[in-house]
C-alpha cells in the first residue's frame, strides 16, 4: 500500500492531494496513509483485503469513502476522525449486525450509506432501523426512506446528453430548413435568369432569321436579274445572227443576178 500511495502522489505534497485511489492494492490494514493528507476529500480502498480499520488517519476534510469488497466486520469507530464524511460505501463486507454500525451515529452529515451484501441487511426492519439511527441519511443501499431509487451520476449525464442531443437535432433541423429556403430562393433566381436568357435568345434568333430571309430575297432577285440579262443577251445574239444570215443571203442573191447578167 505504501508504494501505491507514493505512486498516486506523483511527487505532490501530501497536503495538496484531494483525491486518492488505492483500489486493489492488497493489504489487511491501513499502512502508509497518514494525517498529512489534510486536504483529502475522496478516498477509495475497494477490494484491498482490509480486515480492520485500525490505523485509519485523521482526515478532517474527507467527504467520500469507498470501502466496498473488503472483509471489515467492525471497528467503524476509527472513522470518526473524519467528521465531514457524507458518503460511505461498505457493501460486500462482513458486517453482521446493527450494533457494528452504531459508531456511524457520530457522522452528522452522512447522507449516503451502502451496506449491500452484508449480513446486517437481513435484520428485521433493517431499513427502518437504519434511517432511525441516522437521521441525516438520505439514501440507504441506493434507495431513500420511501423506496425511491437514487439518481446516479450516469443518469444525470444521460439526461444532459439527451437534452443536448435534442437541442442539436433541433438546431440541425433549423439549419436544414434555412438551407432549404436558401436553395429555393436560388432555384427561383435561376429560373428567372433562364427565362430572361431564353427570351433574349429567341429575340436574337428572330432577328437573325429576318436578316437571313432578307439576304435570301436579295440573292433571289440578283439571280433573277442575272438570268434576265443572260436571256436578253442570248436573244440579242440570235437576232444578230438572223440579221447576218439575211444580209448574207441578199448578198448571195445579188452575186447570182450579177453572174446571170454578165452571162
Amino acid at each position: 500500500m505504501e508504494k501505491r500511495i507514493e505512486l498516486e502522489r506523483r511527487a505532490r505534497k501530501a497536503n495538496q492531494i484531494t483525491e486518492l485511489n488505492l483500489d486493489n492494492c492488497r493489504s489487511t490494514s491501513i499502512v502508509g496513509l497518514t494525517d498529512e493528507y489534510t486536504a483529502l476529500e475522496s478516498l477509495s480502498l475497494i477490494n484491498v483485503g482490509l480486515t480492520t480499520l485500525k490505523g485509519f488517519p485523521k482526515l478532517p476534510n474527507l467527504k467520500k469513502l469507498e470501502l466496498s469488497d473488503n472483509r471489515i466486520s467492525s471497528g467503524l469507530n476509527y472513522l470518526t476522525t473524519s467528521p465531514k464524511l457524507q458518503y460511505l460505501n461498505l457493501s460486500g463486507n462482513k458486517i453482521k449486525d446493527l450494533d457494528a454500525l452504531k459508531p456511524l451515529e457520530e457522522f452528522k452529515n452522512l447522507a449516503v450509506l451502502d451496506l449491500f451484501n452484508n449480513d446486517a441487511t437481513q435484520v428485521e426492519n433493517y431499513r427502518e432501523k437504519i434511517f432511525k439511527m441516522l437521521p441525516s441519511l438520505n439514501f440507504l443501499d441506493g434507495f431513500d426512506c420511501n423506496d425511491e431509487e437514487a439518481q446516479s451520476d450516469g443518469d444525470d449525464d444521460d439526461e444532459v446528453n439527451g437534452n443536448d442531443s435534442e437541442e442539436e437535432v433541433s438546431g440541425d433541423d433549423d439549419d436544414e430548413e434555412g438551407d432549404s429556403d436558401e436553395s429555393e430562393e436560388e432555384d427561383n433566381g435561376e429560373v428567372s435568369l433562364s427565362e430572361v436568357y431564353n427570351d433574349d435568345l429567341e429575340e436574337d434568333n428572330s432577328d437573325w432569321e429576318e436578316g437571313e430571309g432578307a439576304e435570301d430575297d436579295e440573292d433571289e432577285d440578283s439571280d433573277i436579274d442575272e438570268a434576265d440579262g443572260e436571256a436578253n443577251e442570248s436573244a440579242a445574239s440570235v437576232n444578230a445572227n438572223d440579221k447576218d444570215g439575211e444580209k448574207a443571203g441578199d448578198e448571195s442573191q445579188a452575186r447570182g443576178k450579177k453572174r446571170k447578167h454578165d452571162g
